[in-house]
């Protein structure tokens, strides 16, 4: 796979009265995790933040918006739409849940955020993207993406019955957890930090927060003067207990725990 220009991006510019944002992604929510969605619902009740950015990976898989009426995504459309009605709640869409739409968005009070993003807050510039597509040694991921991501293909997989995506969309998990139980999360594909670097000069950013690769970790990256933050994943249904909120506010940024 070539290397990937950088798109356009989305400018959100944080208005005066943000003193607080909160950054999440990965939680890959599903009615299997019962424990990973009560902990959700309490930080989204408690949290302070003026603004919720979740960077992609929202749901473990999304076969298109008419999923909303089923009985544990209309409890997750509920709860989101709480959070909307108080604060800005901005959603991208990640590489298991890229059919999440206008229509779900709209039920969730929630705003399309765009990938990427340029986020401007307190005299600096951060590239929000979700990571996948800057992970570029997962040759067969990115052939895959590419295919998924052409409308032609979105037409004719939106067309099945509800039931037939749901269905492939299972097969599809269980493929994928296959795979990953074969490789440690060190083996795992992370971000190529010469064109993520390159991304962030082009987007006149020196802040750089991903999710994705499931290795949350703040460490300088990219041009001179550059940091990285990757978000947390969620899970707190199994062997290892994690989920983690990044904070930034005037005063820089911070990792909240939850687990």
């Amino acid at each position: 796979m070539g290397k990937p220009p950088f798109p356009t991006p989305e400018i959100l510019n944080a208005p005066p009265s943000w003193r607080c944002i909160d950054f999440i992604s990965d939680l890959h929510l599903h009615e299997d995790l019962p424990c990973t969605t009560a902990a959700l619902a309490a930080y989204l009740r408690s949290t302070p933040a003026d603004a919720v950015l979740i960077l992609g990976d929202l749901f473990e898989a999304w076969v298109g918006d008419d999923m909303r009426q089923q009985p544990y995504e209309q409890a997750c459309v509920d709860m989101l739409r709480e959070v909307g009605q108080r604060c800005h709640l901005g959603i991208m869409v990640g590489n298991r849940d890229f059919l999440l739409g206008a229509d779900m968005l709209s039920d969730c009070g929630a705003h399309p955020l765009h990938d990427p993003t340029v986020l401007k807050a307190w005299g600096q510039s951060a590239l929000l993207i979700h990571g996948d597509e800057l992970c570029l040694a997962d040759t067969a991921y990115l052939r895959f993406r590419a295919q998924v991501r052409q409308a032609a293909w979105q037409s004719a997989f939106l067309s099945a019955p509800l039931d037939a995506r749901l269905d492939q969309a299972r097969q599809m998990r269980a493929a994928s957890q296959a795979h990953q139980q074969a490789q440690t999360p060190t083996e795992w594909a992370d971000v190529d930090e010469t064109v993520a670097g390159e991304w962030m000069q082009a987007a006149h950013a020196t802040i750089l927060i991903h999710g994705h690769t499931h290795r949350p970790q703040s460490q300088p990256f990219g041009p001179p003067g550059g940091v990285r933050h990757v978000l947390s994943d969620w899970d707190l249904d199994h062997g290892q207990p994690r989920a983690e909120v990044l904070r930034w506010q005037a005063s820089g940024f911070t990792r909240i725990a939850l687990a």
